[in-house]
């Protein structure tokens, strides 16, 4: 009877731990909770439990740290204060499957905070336990190790390369040649994130053989895994040309371009990232895309797309049309101008706006036939807009300007400068001024035009600093016309020829002398009659 008694509250107490532990997980898994969990001491009461001889109580205790430390950057910081990490790595190898896991889930929910948490898992033996689970038999282990790893390596190059120095990068290449999807998806993520701070990082994800599979995964239907697939070749190509050119050998193009036209706009973006950081290069490589359709796939983008999606498909465009002239008028061809003049006019966010000025400046500069493009689409009178605007970021201002002085000084469409006189400010205006001063003298269509439309009035009202290039090509105009036109439409000639009016003395005969005259002009007349009257009776 006594050993029953004994063995039963034996039996209350573990069955009171496991509800505990279970009761903390649940409650742990809303955000909401986890103030007043903490304030209730939870962290002092489940660090024991990590220890405990039942299996399942030290599984869930670890299951509801890593929920507290994954919500709140402050638990993290009080479970790694409380030595509570030592615990979860000690041994780490000998333990089943079910608390490596959970292990794993708080090392990846304290290291995601900040590159100082994610340090202290580094010192701490974390990245040796992740790359020891990397080689565990177990897919779902090695599927937690791989996202803890990426979770410490995105921070920062030396994280990086501390992951890459335990040997992680060869398993993970082996993580995706393994038929589950989920650790397909995360082991290219963790590629991502390790080869995304510099060249050197990137060499090596390339040397030990990734490329190849990654690209090969491509052509898998499941939308997350080509998404990272994707962003781990961008994040690869966007470091150096030898890269770039690696990952189109891999035969990825034109497969990325049909991507771009996918329903998940994670996707489609990521797909354009990539386009974007191969093109970016060198012409050749910007070439190649276009040969492989590249513009109507980028410029259809973004027609299609309202999100972040556009972004890189339009710094895409930019980068290819400012390669070369040629590659330029393939963009105006395709209607890209037409589409970016679109968002000019339809985005209300500033740093897509940004990116569309500059690339529309990377298609006008070139020639003439570049910059009429753009006079055609109206482009000027937004960029101009956009530039005067207040609520304009600084660096949106700074895309504007650049723009319009890079292309007002190739455009010689002077329907499309004309309106710009009345509006532009004084650093934008003299760019303006000069093309005048570049088409007039040659072109008496042009200067009839600059007369009748009010060109040449508003020229003779701006303020020229004396010695600058402003009055210089002031200058030039005026020598265009004959002086009494430029000084009919000089400011206050109206009020000169009043004057003149008010003080001319007139010159014509009296009213006396002109009445006097009349008198006798009729008196001659009279007389002539009389003499006609006389004969006639």
């Amino acid at each position: 009877m006594t050993a029953r008694v004994i063995l039963q509250v034996f039996d209350q107490y573990q069955k009171a731990r496991v509800s505990f532990v279970q009761t903390v997980a649940d409650l742990a898994s809303r955000p909401q909770n986890v103030d007043c969990l903490e304030n209730a001491g939870v962290l002092d009461l489940l660090r024991p439990l990590l220890s405990d001889v039942v299996p399942s109580i030290q599984q869930t205790a670890a299951i509801a740290l890593g929920r507290l430390a994954n919500h709140d950057d402050r638990v993290a910081q009080a479970v790694i204060r409380r030595d509570i990490m030592p615990q979860l790595l000690r041994n780490i190898d000998k333990q089943n499957k079910f608390f490596k896991k959970a292990a794993l889930f708080v090392l990846r929910a304290v290291a995601k905070h900040s590159p100082e948490m994610a340090s202290v898992i580094v010192h701490g033996g974390g990245l040796e336990a992740m790359v020891i689970c990397l080689e565990d038999f177990d897919l779902g282990v090695k599927e937690a190790a791989a996202w803890a790893l990426g979770y410490v390596a995105r921070h920062n190059k030396s994280l990086a390369q501390a992951a890459i120095d335990t040997g992680a990068v060869p398993l993970l290449v082996l993580c995706l040649q393994e038929p589950e999807l989920c650790l397909k998806q995360i082991s290219a993520s963790a590629l991502c994130d390790i080869s995304k701070h510099s060249e050197d990082l990137a060499q090596i994800v390339v040397d030990a053989g990734a490329v190849p599979f990654l690209a090969k995964a491509i052509s898998n239907p499941d939308p997350k895994l080509k998404r990272q697939v994707l962003s781990a070749l961008s994040s690869i190509a966007k470091h150096s040309v030898e890269l770039a050119e690696i990952i189109v050998e891999a035969e990825v193009f034109p497969d990325v371009l049909v991507h771009m036209a996918h329903p998940d706009d994670n996707v489609d973006r990521a797909a354009a990232n990539l386009t974007r950081d191969v093109c970016k290069h060198t012409l050749e490589l910007a070439q190649l895309i276009v040969n492989t359709g590249g513009i109507g796939a980028l410029v259809e983008l973004v027609g299609t797309s309202k999100s972040d999606s556009r972004l890189p498909a339009i710094m895409a465009l930019g980068y290819i049309a400012g390669h070369s002239d040629q590659l330029a008028i393939a963009v105006i061809g395709s209607k890209g101008v037409v589409q970016l003049a679109i968002v000019l006019q339809e985005e209300t966010e500033d740093h897509i706006l940004s990116i569309t000025a500059w690339a529309l400046g990377q298609i006008g500069k070139h020639t003439p036939e570049h910059a009429k493009a753009l006079a055609v689409a109206d482009v000027f009178r937004k960029l101009l807009e956009l530039y005067m605007a207040p609520r304009s970021s600084e660096d949106l201002k700074a895309k504007c300007k650049g723009t319009m002085k890079q292309v007002l000084q190739k455009c010689m469409h002077i329907e499309a400068l004309e309106p710009l006189l009345c509006d532009a400010p004084p650093e934008i205006l003299k760019y303006i001024i000069g093309q005048f001063s570049k088409i007039l003298p040659n072109d008496a269509r042009a200067r009839r035009m600059f007369v009748t439309t009010g060109g040449l009035k508003k020229v003779q009202e701006i303020q020229a600093e004396p010695g600058s290039m402003l009055l210089e090509f002031i200058t030039i105009i005026n020598c265009c016309f004959p002086e009494e036109i430029v000084r009919y439409y000089s400011p206050g000639y109206p009020d000169t020829l009043l004057e003149a009016v008010e003080q001319y003395q007139p010159k014509c005969p009296s009213v006396f002398t002109m009445d006097q005259k009349m008198s006798d002009e009729f008196s001659n007349s009279s007389m002539s009659l009389l003499h006609y009257n006389e004969e006639r009776g």
